[in-house]
């Protein structure tokens, strides 16, 4: 008895001091919940990967060092995807697999530890299996999800009100805009009755509740997700969606390079909408992701300058808005183990616009072309309400009116600056100039000597085609595609200016422009196509592809025999690429239509030859995985495309061909040592025919084993051989586990 009171005393104290922010339960003020959250974090591509556990995409374990570095960086929420699918007892009994939510309760419980605001939720199953379920085989997925949140309610439910539940991350259906409405009604609001009826301090925990793809895009769907938490009539429900930016900006397509007043605006119509919407009336908003989808290929389709400008803005306008942001990081921002900022510039920006704005400028670079005359360089600075204070030459203040002048918010380096600067004459980065201001980030301008880019003449295929490339110090901004008749060619034929890192790609370590996984040639008319590379610097060169089937042959096209034209500001997107546009041209939608079907066609191509090659392995639950997630690709790629709109239906696709891309590494190192086996097995097979029946043979024609022993001699070799090949094949897959499938 004595033990027992002890216990329960323990208990108390633990719930009592769990609360102390909250002596009244009821009384918590959801406003100020969600303000405290700010800002927050999202641990990417790890209990959400689709694989084997934590690691399947690529990210080590999470440790208790991580989740401290979070806090530490200044972090104040942390969401944490999950994914169940391969996680759940198969059959009808949905069972969480124990090791996995075990797992997840550590890292709830160290982020909770670190004083962070945590939010769990459902994560990539809403494209898994949710997506068609609902729609296929309604009671079947309807009752998973239930039990989904049956089990986590009741694991979590005496944990503190700090913890929130997000229903569905990114929801997305099958049907017809009414069905899709009405199967999110459905899982929010059972989600909603599960939770508040599973007991504990769930009664009043804080509900996260998205829009249909947790898109802040549409009114109406902005306008359904608001009457449903109207009548769920609770005050502890929070409204989620997602930004990713101006689509063109954000991909670096259709010419829009620049973070311009298109992106700006786009930035603060999504806000006041949603705000209008939520905030203005009571109901707290957290912008559960945001970044640029250019990042989904990788960090630097969009300019860094460029990039800085979009993140100091949309963080200022969100939290103008009173709308809580977190960051997507799939990893590719802070180092789950170098716990470093793969771009300190850009955290420093960020950093800073949490609690105020920073001044910018029009670009981050002053190009100076080798052996041409230097002259002052003018810069115009957005000081957003801040006032310039110094500029810095490796921490050292230069002399105003003698290496620099400053004119209203023009900025004018002098060219006896600039001169000393590059005195060396070496091609690339020579300085950088560092702008202080009163408060916020600095601003950086990197010096840079180059010299015109040279393009050299190639031939290849078009699954492996480069154009050897000698940059010179300068950067590639752009590509422009053109058919001899003015028309544009390969992907996004809606736009002459191709998608940057997927359309076309420059590595400026191996000197050569890429076209990754032929999807520009993929697109293309078999004949002439003039393309022109535009560079940071304003150069511009022009090159001339023919294409003959499978063949490519390239050549550069000198200034004198033809001078490309200056791209325009940007070229205009078909009314349905554009974010708010709801009138869509017929033409330009069978266009879309066309070149998505053809991406169709090439992955589902892909998707029958993996699968061919994975019936000549050994059925393994790893196997059957794959298979399973092919088949769902699959699925989907058959019956998708017309319910969704142009621009998700193509990031999903770029999404399946990544995955693939992945698989079939895996694949082909899993064929690559059945071949051993099988060679190991036939040596041996080979060695007993050499063999006689009565038993081992002796080269000079003398039995010097009987049968018996040479049974047990070649058992245990064998048995050697095949513990040797099991140790090596135990390495193998721990080492595959790095695979970002």
């Amino acid at each position: 008895m004595i033990i027992l009171a002890s216990v329960l005393v323990v208990s108390m104290f633990l719930v009592e001091t769990s609360f102390a922010f909250n002596e009244d339960k009821q009384e918590m003020d959801i406003q100020q919940y969600v303000q405290e959250m700010q800002p927050g974090w999202n641990l990417g591509n790890t209990f959400d990967a689709v694989g084997k556990d934590e690691t399947a995409w690529g990210n080590p374990f999470v440790s208790k060092e991580l989740i401290k570095e979070i806090a530490a960086q200044g972090f104040k929420s942390i969401r944490i995807p999950l994914t169940f699918d391969q996680r759940m007892a198969e059959g009808h009994d949905y069972t969480i697999k124990e090791d996995f939510l075990n797992r997840v309760t550590q890292a709830v419980d160290w982020s909770l530890e670190e004083g962070l605001y945590v939010m769990i939720n459902v994560h990539h199953d809403s494209w898994i299996w949710l997506e068609s379920g609902m729609y296929e085989e309604y009671d079947e997925s309807f009752a998973r999800f239930q039990e989904i949140w049956q089990q986590l309610s009741a694991h979590f439910k005496d944990y503190p009100l700090e913890l929130m539940f997000e229903s569905i991350n990114e929801p997305r259906f099958w049907g017809t805009e009414e069905e899709k409405r009405g199967f999110l009604y459905d899982l929010n609001t059972s989600f909603y009755d599960i939770v508040r009826e599973s007991g504990g301090h769930n009664d009043i925990r804080p509900l996260v509740l998205p829009t249909l793809d947790s898109s802040p895009d549409h009114i109406e769907e902005l306008e359904h997700l608001y009457e449903t938490i109207i009548e769920l009539d609770d005050p502890y429900l929070i409204s989620t969606v997602h930004f990713y930016g101006f689509w063109p900006f954000s991909v670096n397509v259709a010419g829009h390079t620049h973070f311009d007043n298109e992106a700006k605006n786009h930035i603060m119509e999504t806000f006041d909408r949603v705000a209008d919407r939520f905030t203005a009336n009571g109901i707290p908003v957290v912008l559960g992701e945001y970044g640029l989808l250019g990042f989904d290929t990788h960090t630097g389709v969009v300019q860094q300058g460029e990039k800085l400008k979009f993140f100091e803005f949309m963080i200022h306008y969100a939290q103008e808005k009173e709308i809580t942001h977190m960051l997507w990081d799939n990893g590719q921002h802070f180092g789950r183990t170098t716990f470093e900022w793969a771009d300190q510039e850009l955290y420093d920006m960020m950093r800073a616009s949490w609690e105020t704005r920073s001044a910018t400028a029009e670009a981050n670079f002053i190009y100076l072309q080798s052996g041409e005359d230097i002259e002052d360089r003018s810069l115009e600075l957005n000081l957003n309400g801040n006032e310039f204070v110094s500029l810095l030459l490796e921490g050292q203040p230069l002399i105003e009116g003698e290496d620099y002048v400053l004119n209203g918010q023009q900025l004018i380096v002098k060219a006896n600056l600039l001169e000393e600067l590059t005195s060396a004459d070496s091609l690339g980065e020579n300085a950088v100039l560092t702008a202080t201001f009163n408060q916020g980030a600095d601003w950086y301008f990197k010096v840079i000597t180059y010299d015109i880019p040279v393009l050299e003449n190639s031939e290849g295929n078009t699954s492996d085609y480069v154009i050897p490339a000698q940059f010179n110090g300068d950067a590639l901004q752009t590509m422009e595609a053109i058919y001899p008749d003015g028309s544009a060619a390969g992907p996004h034929n809606w736009t002459t200016f191709k998608e940057f890192g997927y359309a076309f790609s420059p590595d400026y370590e191996k000197d050569e422009i890429s076209f990754p996984y032929g999807r520009f040639f993929d697109e293309l008319n078999d004949g002439d196509v003039n393309l022109t590379f535009y560079f940071w610097s304003g150069e511009s060169l022009s090159y001339q592809l023919t294409k003959k089937g499978d063949e490519i042959v390239g050549v550069f096209v000198p200034e004198d025999e033809e001078t490309p034209t200056e791209p325009e500001e940007e070229n205009p997107l078909p009314d349905d690429l554009e974010e708010e546009n709801d009138s869509v041209e017929e033409d330009k939608k069978e266009e879309q239509i066309k070149e998505l079907q053809q991406k169709v066609n090439e992955l589902q191509e892909q998707i029958s030859y993996l699968l061919s090659q994975i019936e000549s392995l050994d059925v393994t639950a790893e196997i059957s995985e794959i298979k399973s997630k092919l088949k769902e690709f699959e699925r989907f790629l058959e019956e998708e495309l017309n319910s969704l709109e142009f621009a998700l239906a193509l990031k999903r696709i770029q999404e399946i061909e990544s995955e693939l891309n992945k698989l079939k590494t895996i694949i082909e190192e899993w064929q690559k040592e059945k071949e051993k086996e099988e060679e190991l097995a036939s040596t041996i097979n080979n060695e007993d025919e050499g063999s006689s029946g009565g038993g081992a043979v002796d080269k000079k024609g003398g039995d010097i084993l009987p049968n018996t022993a040479t049974n047990v001699f070649n058992y245990l070799l064998l048995g050697g051989l095949l513990f040797l090949l099991g140790a090596a094949l135990t390495v193998y897959l721990k080492r595959r586990q790095s695979f970002e499938m």
